[in-house]
Formats: structure tokens, sequence, C-alpha cells
């Protein structure tokens, strides 16, 4: 038959022209069969993961918003008299950049909204990598294969962080300008090579005319583009890998249990998205941030009456207000210790949050894949290891905002920067101890759980007269989520001599190794699961 062909199942119908692309594209690029591969792949579902969503969606914003600034914002350090709409500055000498941040605020349509939410968005997202980065660490969602995906995460934490830094300091303001002041301090402590860098950077002497300019292109250019190519490879990673889930019945390594890419979870993702939006649209029409004509702009002799940065870099001032001012003088050369350990610190105390997958896994000596999630109770050490860095960052941010702690407190500045230093070294260790005992006893509760069931409130008095509480037996599912994780034992050097009396080499390495094996997953880390023959026996009478 002439022009007939079948299509769907129905012969005699001629392929409409969308028909026809889609056979051509398909023919070509072999479409159809990728989606049919892909597009149906099953998602788990749990709150914690829109974590990484809300990251996703704000970067998304940030990147839709800085489209717009960038249209009405100049990048000019040349100095110019304002003569514009808010008249308490009118006749003040400032930078075009300044100026052009003002007209944005107060002049252009809806230019103040939407760098009020370009800033929150930003603040989300950098708070929303943090969160979502402790939600995988604790849950041991870094483990192979996806180590190169957290080091993808991190990078980007790491890349957000220094976006923050350059588009805070872009309006120079009074206070972006003093956070530059310090970025400078900090530069110039390195020995030998402190000084050329900040020349180099600042064209000459603070604050020249150039760094406006150079922190602009870096800003809306290169890290922009980093990231968003981190972002991709981070989302095609999660992908291949499939999505990590948490413990539960049907759910293994090879097993997952959730709802279909499509239509499913695009669906909620979209409606996310925009609930994201949302949010970040409200705050930014709701809550003021970053009013910068209350500043004023930036002159290198004055500096801002409770200058703080934004809550990400609060940490690494604070390691420098709560350091002693050490200094070291030689050979006709000043070495700041002051800010050169802090200035060190900053990136060393991140470097150990990127570095630990790689540190755990020689560790255990685990190889296999793992797409089931910890429990952080079952991980007491680790879990006490992250809740110690997070108590870390919010004494060092608390040194970092000192200034305000003691004006809001009526409290003396010295004791709080005494505090500080002092919390440096014990809370984190207090903090490690507190968690680690709360996680042995949740896991105490567990097994009590297991072999005695939930208590049920109900009192019931025996033929003897003795009263006791009636426990429900759990369901299969809470019996499996409770006992399913591993018990390995950790890694040990085993006998230094061989069955024929001869020593075997022992590296340093190994012995190290055999330590923190044991320190980090011996018995002393883990309360034995109950056995099902345990079960049975408390379960085969009458034991209330």
């Amino acid at each position: 038959m002439d022009g007939a062909r079948s299509v769907n199942g129905t012969r005699g119908r001629t392929p409409a022209k969308g028909e026809k692309l889609a056979d051509w594209a398909d023919g070509r690029l072999g479409l159809y069969g990728l989606a049919k591969a892909n597009m149906r792949k099953v998602f788990p579902d749990h709150w914690s993961f829109m974590l990484g969503e809300v990251c996703l969606y704000s970067f998304l914003v940030i990147i839709l918003t800085g489209i717009y600034l960038t249209l009405f914002f100049e990048p000019s350090g040349v100095e110019v008299v304002y003569n514009g709409s808010y008249e308490p500055l009118n006749g003040i000498v400032m930078t075009r950049a300044f100026e052009s941040t003002l007209d944005i605020s107060f002049d252009v349509r809806g230019g103040l909204l939407i760098r009020q939410i370009h800033h929150w968005a930003a603040l989300v997202f950098v708070t929303g990598m943090l969160v979502h980065m402790m939600r995988v660490f604790f849950t041991g969602a870094f483990r192979k294969p996806r180590e190169v995906n957290w080091v993808f995460g991190w990078t980007l934490l790491m890349l957000g962080i220094l976006t923050g830094l350059t588009g805070y300091s872009l309006p120079d303001d009074l206070l972006s300008g003093t956070g530059i002041r310090f970025a400078q301090g900090a530069i110039l402590s390195v020995p030998i090579i402190g000084t050329y860098l900040s020349f180099f950077l600042f064209d000459g002497e603070f604050p020249g005319h150039d760094i406006i300019p150079r922190l602009f292109p870096i800003h809306v250019l290169l890290l922009p583009g980093i990231m968003l190519g981190l972002v991709v490879a981070h989302l095609i990673l999660v992908f291949y890998h499939k999505h990590t889930q948490y413990p539960g019945p049907g759910r293994d390594e090879k097993t997952v249990v959730g709802m279909p890419f499509l239509p499913v979870y695009t669906a909620k993702a979209g409606g996310f998205f925009f609930l994201v939006f949302g949010v970040l649209a409200l705050m930014g029409g709701l809550a003021q941030i970053n009013p910068v004509w209350a500043f004023g702009p930036y002159r290198p002799d004055l500096v801002t009456t409770g200058a703080q940065p934004d809550w990400y870099l609060g940490f690494s001032e604070g390691l420098i207000r709560v350091m002693p001012g050490w200094e070291i003088s030689a050979w006709g050369h000043t070495l700041v210790l002051g800010v050169l350990i802090p200035f060190s610190l900053f990136p060393l105390i991140l470097l150990a949050l990127g570095v630990y997958p790689f540190v755990e896994a020689w560790i255990t000596g685990d190889k296999r894949e793992h797409h089931i999630l910890d429990r952080p109770r079952n991980v007491p050490v680790r879990t006490g290891l992250g809740v110690a860095w997070l108590s870390l960052y919010v004494v060092l941010l608390i040194g970092g905002g000192n200034d305000i702690v003691a004006t809001h407190l009526h409290l003396s500045i010295n004791a709080i920067t005494w505090f500080v230093r002092v919390s440096f070294f014990v809370v984190p260790v207090l903090a490690f101890l507190v968690t680690k005992r709360i996680c042995l006893g949740l896991q105490r509760r567990d097994r009590d759980k297991v072999l005695h069931g939930r208590e049920t409130g109900v009192i019931k008095r025996l033929p003897h007269g003795e009263y006791v509480e009636v426990h429900e037996p759990l369901a299969q599912e809470q019996l499996h989520t409770l006992t399913q994780h591993e018990q390995n034992p950790p890694y040990e050097i085993g006998p230094l001599v061989d069955r024929n009396g001869v020593r075997r080499p022992v590296t340093v390495s190994q012995r190290v190794r055999a330590r923190l094996a044991y320190v980090m997953f011996g018995p002393q880390t883990r309360i034995a699961k109950p056995t099902a023959e345990e079960y049975r026996q408390l379960t085969s009478g009458d034991h209330h």
C-alpha cells in the first residue's frame, strides 16, 4: 500500500511531523532506547534527599538572578560623585561599582528584590551544601563507588565559598571593602611571596582600582562555569550509580525501592523547584539583607561597626580574631604567626572533611560497593567525628562575631575571646565523647527493642503479685531495619610470627591502620546485635 505505515500499532495512518522528527532523531541518536533504559530508573524517596535538591534549585536561582543583575552592574573602580535617588549619599565620592549597586537598588525596576533574592539564594546554597554533605557523611553515602562524587560535592562547597566571597566584595561598600582588606591581610602573612601576591592581585598598593574589575569575571564566569560543570558531573554520577537508600525490607545492595524517574520523580522535582524559588522570593521581598546604602562607600581609613562576613566565612575570621598576635622576627623579616597559622588552619579544617572517605576506606580495607546507608548510631566514631567538626565550626563562628556577642549579651569581649580559645580544644573532644555515648545508648535500646519488643505502657499484674509492663513484639519490617547492619571485625595485623617461627615484617603504616581500625570499629564502638538464637529463646515462651 502506497504511503501506508504501521505507527504505534495502527496501520494506514500517515505519521505527523512531530513523529517524523522523532523517528529521524531516534534513527541517528538512539534517543528512544536511551530514554527507555533510563527514564524509568527507580529513585528511593526520603525527606533528607531533598537537601541536595535545595542546593541545585538555589544554584539555578542564583544563575537566573545573577544574569539579571549583570545587565545593570558596572564593575568599575573609577571614582565618581553620587547624585542619585538616595539623597543621604548625594555628593559623596564613591566608585562606579558602588554607584551602580545603588542604582540597581533604587532605580532599576525590581532591582532590590532581585539583589536580595540573589544574596539569600547564595546563603541557602552554601547552607544546603553543608547540610547535604553532613547527611552524606553521617550515613556513609560517600563509600564506594561514590568517593569521586564526594570530591565533586566538596569542591562545589569550596567554590561556593569563594564565589560568595567574590560576589560579596563586588558592591564596594564599607562592609565588603573591610572583607577585602581582611583577605589582603591574610595574603600578606604568607612568607616570602605574600607581598608579591598582594601586589599582583591589587595591581599595586591596596586598595587600588583594579580589584573590582578583576573579581567580576571570576564571580560571573570562571567560578560559576566550573561549578556548573561539577553540578552536571555530580548529577550524572548520581544517575549512574543509582541513589543510596535507607535500610528496610526489600532493600539491598542490588535492589532499589522507590518511584520511577518519569513521571513521578520529575513531577515532584518540578514542584519542589517552584517551592524553593517561592520561599527565596519571599525571603528577598520580606527580609532585608546587605543594605549597602546604610554602610556607605568603602574608604581604607574606615571600618564598619560590627563588621561581619556571611556565615560561611565567619569561622575563618574567628580563627584570626582569637589567635594571639604572635610574631617572629628573623633576618630582617617578620613572620606574623597570628595571621599565618589561622590562614593555614582554615583550608586544613575543610580538607579534613574532603579526604575522610579515603581515610576510612584505607582503614577498613572494604572494597565492596555500598548502596545501603548506615544508621549514624551504628557507626558512633564516625558520627562523633562529624559532630566534633560541626562543634568546632560553631565555636569559631562565635569567635568571628565576638564583638556582636559582646554587645548584644553585655559580656566582656576578652572573656568571649578566651572562651573561644579554650573551647577550640575542649568542645570538639566533649562533643565527640558525648555523641559516641549517645550512639552506644541508642544501640542498646535497639537491641532491647528487638529482644523484648516495644513498650506499650500497659501494666499487668501476674498471679504471684508481680507487676510487669506488657511489651508488644516488633513487626518483621522493624526487626529487619534494626538488625540489617553488619558488624565486621576491624582490621588486624595478625600474628607477628608465622608457623615456622619467622617474624613477619610489619610496616608502620600497618600498625597505624590496625590501631585506627580498633579505635573506630573495635568492640568498644558497638553493642552486639541479638542473634537469632537469643531472639528465639526470649520469644518462644511467655516473657511478658
